[in-house]
């Protein structure tokens, strides 16, 4: 039993690969400071996201469900949610802030929420005691190509305080309002949960880290999440509480790998059930508490949720159906065994794959069509993937010998095929599956409001910045 509370800094990337940090394999991006936290932490090598895109894998994290469970499979046949949407985490969940903030814990979200911008689904509704922040997505605004886009908005609390704000010096922003909350909480117990914009297309990277960069603009922008996340540990230094904070850093889910991204040598990459999409970097620190290593234990967004909470004394809620589990010694470094022995890799609400042990079946991939699309950067031009129906596909995989998906031992192990078959099929009639049409039995609905308002709305006369606003990528 741990007698103090320490407090939670929770690090979320999006879109970042698993390699894009020096400690993960890159050799293009520079990352001292992420590189010292691994070093002197764990380094996790087998961390997955619930989901390889963003709104279903953050509702995931927050609630430690499956996105089906929650209503968070799509969004009206979107894979994410949209400015203005009708649908969001619903009230009723009790979120990871809420059941910290149970626990005498100040609560502060900083960045990118994406669960949802209507009254009721915003991130203080939801247990954190404030907010600071994009409600979505950095490429969700007036652009060149779209000029009456409503208007991105930059968040304090529930009110818009900025329009089209300057992305290049918003890293900058967030971490000045962290180092405040730092400063503020004192010694008295904080879960800071900093969900940063970057590395999501269009990267707007600082122009003092794009001068140093060796990956151009997406290393500029590695490098930023970087020194944020310096600029936090020095501020837990500072403030006298570094020795009393667990410090957690990951991926939203997997990179793309059109700008200089990389997912080592894992294949796919964001929307993709390979383990490119959902295998992302993990790094605990908590300095006099972890020991230093590396863990190959099997490891889960899922499982952030019962594990904090009982690492804050906290009790999770025992009136619905929570799929982490609480694995608070593996990742205080207690233990070297997981107790968790399967997962299952949901795109959208189509079951396509699972791992149980060190073996991935896959079941269902969407049929991709490539169509080229005029999304340039340095007059390249990049296929953009439609995605069509679903179609079978028998794959199997040992990870650990394989963990790049390219030898198929299907045909050679029936038996583990059938093994991994029977849990696909409960996990099918419990939480669904769009691809066999099957209804889960134990999901609840997203919260849903019956007049959506936007959040900002486009006007002639609003002198927007739209010069920066200029870059055709979107993520």
């Amino acid at each position: 039993m741990i007698e103090v509370k320490p407090n939670i800094v929770l690090i979320n990337c999006d879109d970042l690969g698993y390699g894009d940090l020096a400690c993960y394999g890159s050799r293009k991006n520079d990352t001292p400071n992420l590189d010292k936290l691994a070093e002197e932490g764990i380094r996790f090598t087998d961390f997955y996201m619930a989901s390889p895109v963003c709104s279903p894998s953050r509702g995931a994290m927050m609630t430690g469900c499956y996105p089906p469970r929650i209503g968070f499979g799509d969004f009206h046949g979107e894979i994410v949610l949209f400015p203005g949407d009708d649908l969001g985490l619903n009230p009723e969940e009790i979120s990871m802030a809420k059941v910290l903030k149970s626990a005498g814990y100040h609560t502060f979200h900083v960045g990118k929420w994406h669960c949802g911008d209507q009254e009721g689904f915003l991130p203080t509704d939801h247990g954190f005691d404030d907010y600071y922040g994009l409600p979505f997505s950095n490429d969700m605004a007036i652009t060149e190509k779209n000029k009456k886009f409503p208007p991105l908005p930059l968040l304090h609390g529930k009110e818009v305080i900025q329009q089209q704000p300057d992305q290049r010096s918003l890293t900058e922003r967030y971490t000045e309002k962290c180092v405040e909350f730092i400063r503020d909480c004192g010694n008295e117990p904080f879960f800071l949960y900093m969900a940063h914009m970057h590395v999501h297309l269009p990267l707007y990277a600082p122009e003092h880290f794009v001068k140093k960069s060796r990956n151009g603009d997406y290393g500029a922008c590695v490098m930023a999440i970087d020194w944020s996340t310096g600029a936090i540990v020095e501020a837990l230094k500072k403030y006298g509480v570094y020795e009393n904070t667990l410090i957690i850093f990951t991926s939203d889910n997997g990179s793309r790998n059109d700008f200089g991204e990389s997912n080592g040598t894992l294949r796919g990459g964001k929307r993709e059930t390979w383990e490119g999409g959902q295998r992302v970097p993990f790094i605990v620190h908590w300095k006099g508490e972890i020991s230093p290593g590396t863990s190959d234990a099997l490891i889960t967004s899922l499982d952030l949720y019962p594990s904090l909470a009982a690492i804050a004394g906290a009790k999770i809620p025992k009136d619905r159906i929570i799929d982490g589990i609480d694995l608070s010694d593996l990742i205080l470094g207690k233990t070297k065994t997981s107790k968790r022995k399967e997962f299952f890799y949901y795109l959208c609400n189509t079951l396509e794959a699972a791992r149980v042990g060190d073996w991935k079946l896959h079941v269902a991939k969407p049929k991709v069509s490539r169509e080229t699309e005029d999304v340039t950067r340095d007059a390249s031009v990049i296929p953009k993937p439609v995605i069509d129906d679903d179609v079978e596909v028998r794959e199997l995989y040992n990870l650990r010998d394989d963990p790049g998906e390219t030898n198929n031992l299907y045909d050679e192990y029936p038996d583990i095929v059938e093994m991994i078959m029977g849990r696909i099929r409960e996990c099918r009639e419990d939480i669904g599956d769009a691809f066999t049409s099957t209804k889960g039995k134990n999901v609840r609905k997203p919260g849903k409001v019956s007049s959506p308002k936007l959040l900002t709305q486009y006007s002639e006369d609003h002198p927007y910045i739209i010069s920066m606003y200029d870059k055709t990528e979107v993520g």
